[in-house]
């Protein structure tokens, strides 16, 4: 029914920058909230940031300042956009979408993608 794809992470030095895509697809009627978390190994998944359809948006305290989150409604795709990036950052990062399909909301997830910040 509906399917959350990522764009490909990857490696990036310390400082650097990195800009990754979700494009939500299927039978979709409202997306209330889009938005990225993260999970490091043996870690619990933490939210990043999110942005609701009228734009509202939320970050973690520890990316404030470094990334930004934005969408186009029109193509039901969300980014972060992540500067400054550092060490801590390194984590695998899951797409997530709560949103009304044929008659019942969910809560929908990405595949995930590596992101690994190292020198």
């Amino acid at each position: 029914q509906v399917q959350l794809v990522e764009s490909v992470g990857g490696l990036v030095q310390p400082g650097g920058s990195l800009r990754l895509s979700c494009a939500a697809s299927g039978s979709i009627f409202s997306i209330y909230v889009m938005g990225w978390y993260r999970q490091a190994p043996g870690k619990q998944r933490e939210l990043v940031a999110a942005i609701t359809s009228g734009g509202s948006t939320n970050y973690a305290d520890s990316v404030k300042g470094r990334f930004t989150i934005s969408r186009d409604n029109a193509k039901n795709t969300v980014y972060v956009q992540m500067n400054s990036l550092k060490p801590e950052d390194t984590a695998v990062y899951y797409c997530h979408a709560r949103l009304l399909s044929v008659g019942v909301i969910n809560d929908y997830w990405g595949q995930g993608t590596q992101v690994t910040v190292s020198s």
